[in-house]
């Protein structure tokens, strides 16, 4: 087998869920200490390996933390027709694959900069906090998900959390029904990279099945993270009017009880999910990239009010201020408190040498190798603006469906870009 590949095997029998540190870093200290480097870790959990008087050009960039739609998940890895993928649960490829080449490389001895960031998954918290003083002239993210492609741009993005406290206790005078509404194993997705592919939205679906049969809302909880389009979506609703199933997957049950009082929230929540426009907002058509949009991600049930969060980006900061701002009004007129976290900036594409001469290695291997720009956040934009000097760039082999239980990575396309890497390496180290 491979060693990149057996390497990820390895980092995958890790425990890496986002907000998990202490695994990883134990391992790779250990590691660092085997194969003769130093490891630096700061207070944000970021990872930085080198060697002792190094003299590093290319500092090779992942972060170390993965999507799972399960807590505490450690992927169990399946290998069929030329994919690996996961049992029942995420893979993690998308970043563990940047893990196992930097890993490789240590093995090998390359004086490189290897930095392994934390919890990119829940907002580029290691990438916004990382304190190391690289030396690099140049970085290589390895967080990209088609091969082929040189990413030198990527679109800004900004939480937006909300909540919702209008709850009251009512006489069930109407004599309403109660039901359970659940929705379970939707595809999922990447909030940014699949937000085109019409994949459906469990809040959204759950939400058009409450609204159209007039029910009253209990208890509601759905989604797995803020950049996933939601899988899994449950609540508990009162009516006199059966719910009728908006999915192939939604199971509606009855509940027997009946109950003289009901605790209900404001159907002002409902119908903010109902008429909420989640997806793409603005697409490029010459460019084939999505420009603008938001995904409706999480919501839940807290003690005595309601809980939703979303995510929106954008190519560009103008546009996206615009949809930020154009969503706290519409949430403030549905009665929702809001406020904004993770801001992180577009990387506004930009060719240079460093982009140029990976550009003409990787022709070498791939004809149709091209520059592009993708709708996903990338830690790249926050190393731009931390290291205004370095020259960054992103590749990666072929990742389908990341953050979702359909994740699977090409074996072939790990090994091409494999080498596609090396001569990136031996180019600038010589």
């Amino acid at each position: 087998m491979n060693r990149v590949i057996e390497l990820f095997y390895e980092v995958t029998a890790i425990a890496r869920c986002s907000k998990t540190h202490t695994p990883f870093i134990e391992y790779m200290k250990t590691f660092a200490q085997k194969t003769g480097y130093i490891c630096y870790v700061d207070e944000v959990n970021n990872i930085l390996c080198k060697k002792d008087h190094s003299n590093a050009k290319i500092c090779l960039q992942g972060h170390y933390d993965i999507v799972c739609l399960v807590d505490n998940t450690i992927p169990e890895i399946i290998e069929e027709d030329g994919f690996l993928k996961a049992k029942n649960s995420t893979l993690g490829a998308d970043n563990g694959i940047a893990c196992a080449y930097m890993l490789n490389l240590m093995e090998n001895g390359f004086d490189l900069e290897y930095l392994f960031t934390s919890d990119e998954e829940i907002g580029l918290i290691g990438a916004n906090g990382v304190t190391f003083d690289l030396q690099s002239t140049y970085m290589l993210n390895i967080d990209s998900e088609e091969e082929g492609e040189i990413c030198i741009g990527c679109a800004g993005g900004i939480d937006i959390f909300a909540k919702h406290q209008d709850k009251k206790i009512i006489k069930n005078d109407l004599n309403l029904d109660l039901y359970k509404i659940s929705l379970k194993k939707l595809p999922g997705g990447h909030s940014g990279i699949n937000i085109h592919e019409e994949i459906p939205n469990a809040i959204k679906l759950i939400a058009k099945t409450i609204k159209e049969s007039n029910a009253l809302l209990l208890d509601i909880n759905g989604g797995e993270r803020i950049n996933s389009i939601p899988a899994n979506v449950s609540a508990i609703i009162a009516t006199n009017t059966k719910p009728l199933s908006s999915h192939e997957n939604m199971e509606i049950t009855k509940i027997d009880a009946k109950s003289e009082h009901l605790n209900v929230y404001s159907p002002q929540i409902i119908d903010f999910l109902y008429s909420f426009a989640h997806g793409v907002r603005a697409y490029d058509n010459d460019l084939k990239v999505v420009l603008n949009s938001i995904n409706l991600a999480i919501i839940k049930t807290d003690i005595d009010e309601i809980k939703i969060e979303l995510s929106a980006r954008s190519m560009d900061n103008a546009e996206l201020k615009r949809i930020v701002d154009e969503t706290l009004v519409t949430l403030d007129c549905f009665g929702f408190e809001t406020r904004t976290s993770g801001k992180y900036p577009a990387w506004k594409p930009q060719q240079n040498d460093f982009s140029k001469n990976i550009l003409e290695i990787y022709k070498n291997h791939e004809k149709e190798t091209s520059l592009e720009a993708i709708h996903a956040g990338l830690e790249c934009a926050i190393f731009k603006d931390k290291y205004p000097n370095m020259q960054i760039a992103s590749i990666g082999p072929n990742i389908f469906n990341p953050h979702s239980y359909k994740e699977r990575v090409e074996i072939q396309s790990v090994l091409k870009v494999e080498r596609v890497l090396m001569d990136i390496i031996d180019k600038y180290n010589t």
